[in-house]
């Protein structure tokens, strides 16, 4: 990264001036009409040699500019108060790495000098209820990370992991038996409709619960009638959940579910119990987790319940034994709602504590809520919790109001920009956070919206295919015309800082805002300049030659973001 240069000259420059304990940093410019780059380590330097901030950055900006064996580099280094180093770059440098970036493979990204096996978890729904809005973030915000972390040269193994042996599939057995349903006429709307009555009435009557934890016990256990429910149950289901994901553009090369875990319970318990792991409460089996440095007593992992019965703890444990076993991953990831990180730290703790993994190779992505304008949980215009299908569908009207020309692009087309709709709005935001969702506006072609970006990367295309005839030349002498040209090269070398920084915190919204001001950029570009009206046809071989890559960080960046790029818009 350019950083890396401008990092090692001023390391140079300390030097020089006596200052030695310090490891120069240099990073994007807070204030880019004043400057490109910016350090900020004179106040770090003030406090070790007992000098102004503001002194020392004259020093050092005095000896920089007398160098003349950096002009390569840099243009100008200005002291600014009360201590800050703002620095120019030169635009030698900038051609230099902007060729290097249009030559080499993911635009010059460093290789891992270890390629590492990455698990993720993340989908997670439960069987037997059709997906709605909140199902949205956890295949979507985990999508886009297994793609991130692919990226950066790693390997990745992605499981849906059903939740398909949970009290649900108890109560609607239940419902189908009340009901004298044949499974042939079985449908997901029946089910859903089975689930909403019997579970309604499990909350009110107490025996009612009790029937149907029973069934999910014996479930559990194989009985052969509830087994062959089961089996009807989740093919309907997963081939639901199939087309929705499919319509999205969400893969998994596993679609195993809690159920697929049960297998290794026995070997787990004896594991557990060789290491005198499990302990007896209120005819319970616990696990403790608690360490002397926690701030608060944390409750301990409930193993196995006193009707024998066991939880999401025990399941995800077996869950972990099975996937070190059979793939030895160097990392299990884990995506949900930030409401379990109750669970997650128990799980992780009881895992580590068996020696089946550390649990430093474990790592819970929270996540927030999907909320309305008003702040709260997502509803349909009709007040109802949406189901998927239902929401693609009222995008679609939205779009279609918002920009009549959509109703004249492919099915496949309109289809593309639904689902940048539904993912920009998401990935846009921190992970960690609710986030709202307003379907009007992000909808729009204009602002921070998936069809503003997908618009501007139509837009660039055709002007790309109107030029083609032209040679893409780029010469690195030349001088920017003007400050835009200058300030899109800056943001196109801002790709791998960027992309590291999504990497390693695991949140793509730092990749979606980058895109969102490289896009604004360019249409800023192109409204300034009229390729029809220029004459020089120096600066449109090398505006070809800048837009080409520009085009090709977007949609590289749209791909990390799971949006493919439409033909029209």
């Amino acid at each position: 990264m350019i950083e890396d240069d401008l990092s090692s000259m001023l390391n140079g420059i300390y030097q020089k001036c006596g200052y030695e304990n310090i490891t120069a940093k240099v990073q994007e410019s807070n204030m880019p009409n004043l400057c490109d780059f910016q350090s900020n380590d004179c106040f770090s330097l003030a406090k070790i040699y007992h000098q102004p901030p503001f002194e020392i950055a004259q020093k050092i900006a005095s000896e920089a500019m007398k160098d003349t064996s950096l002009k390569y580099l840099i243009k100008e280094v200005c002291p600014a108060k009360p201590g800050y180093l703002n620095i120019i770059v030169s635009e030698n440098i900038l051609n230099k790495y902007i060729i290097k970036m249009s030559n080499e493979e993911k635009f010059g990204l460093a290789k891992p000098q270890k390629p590492e096996l990455y698990f993720l978890d993340y989908g997670g729904p439960n069987i037997a209820k059709p997906l709605h809005v909140g199902h949205l973030r956890s295949p979507i915000i985990g999508e886009a990370i297994k793609k991130i972390i692919r990226y950066a040269g790693h390997k990745t193994i992605s499981d849906i992991h059903y939740g398909d042996f949970g009290l649900q599939i108890g109560i609607i057995i239940y419902g189908l038996k009340e009901r004298n349903v044949r499974m042939e006429n079985l449908t997901l709307n029946l089910m859903q409709e089975i689930y909403l009555d019997v579970n309604k009435r499990v909350k009110e009557d107490d025996g009612l619960n009790e029937i149907c934890a029973g069934i999910t016990k014996e479930l559990q256990d194989g009985n052969k009638e509830f087994v062959e429910y089961w089996k009807t149950i989740k093919q309907i289901s997963s081939d639901d959940i199939k087309r929705i994901y499919e319509f999205m553009g969400i893969e998994f090369n596993l679609y195993d579910g809690e159920s697929d875990a049960y297998e290794y319970i026995d070997e787990l318990t004896a594991l557990l119990n060789e290491k005198k792991l499990i302990k007896e409460s209120n005819g319970a089996k616990i696990i403790e987790i608690g360490k002397e440095t926690d701030k608060k007593e944390l409750p301990p992992l409930i193993y196995q319940k006193s009707n024998g019965a066991y939880l999401y703890g025990t399941t995800d444990m077996a869950t972990v034994l099975k996937r070190v076993k059979l793939f030895n991953p160097d990392h299990i990831i884990y995506l949900a709602d930030s409401r379990q990180d109750l669970h997650f730290t128990q799980f992780f703790r009881a895992v580590s504590k068996a020696d089946i993994i550390n649990e430093n190779n474990l790592e819970f992505l929270g996540f927030g809520t999907v909320n309305d304008p008003s702040g709260k949980p997502f509803k349909t215009r009709e007040g109802s919790s949406p189901q998927l299908d239902n929401l693609f569908e009222e995008v679609k009207t939205l779009l279609r109001q918002n920009k009549e020309t959509l109703s004249l692009v492919s099915e496949q087309d309109l289809n593309i920009i639904v689902n940048s709709v539904i993912k920009f709005a998401d990935l846009q935001n921190n992970r960690e956070k609710d986030y709202i969702f307003d379907i009007e506006k992000f909808s729009r072609t204009e602002g921070r919206t998936g069809p503003y970006i997908l618009y501007t990367f139509v837009r660039i295309n055709k002007l790309l295919q109107k030029f083609e005839d032209i040679k893409a030349d780029f010469n690195i002498d030349y001088e920017s015309k003007d400050k835009i040209e200058k300030d899109i090269k800056l943001k196109l070398l801002a790709f791998e800082r960027n992309f590291i920084r999504s990497f390693k915190e695991r949140k793509p919204n730092y990749l979606a805002d980058y895109l969102y001001d490289l896009c604004t950029l360019l249409n800023t570009f192109y409204e300034i300049n009229r390729f029809s009206d220029e004459e020089n046809k120096t600066h449109i071989a090398y505006w070809i030659y800048i837009l080409k890559l520009a085009l090709n960080i977007i949609k590289s960046i749209l791909d990390l973001l799971i949006i493919k790029t439409p033909e029209k818009m």
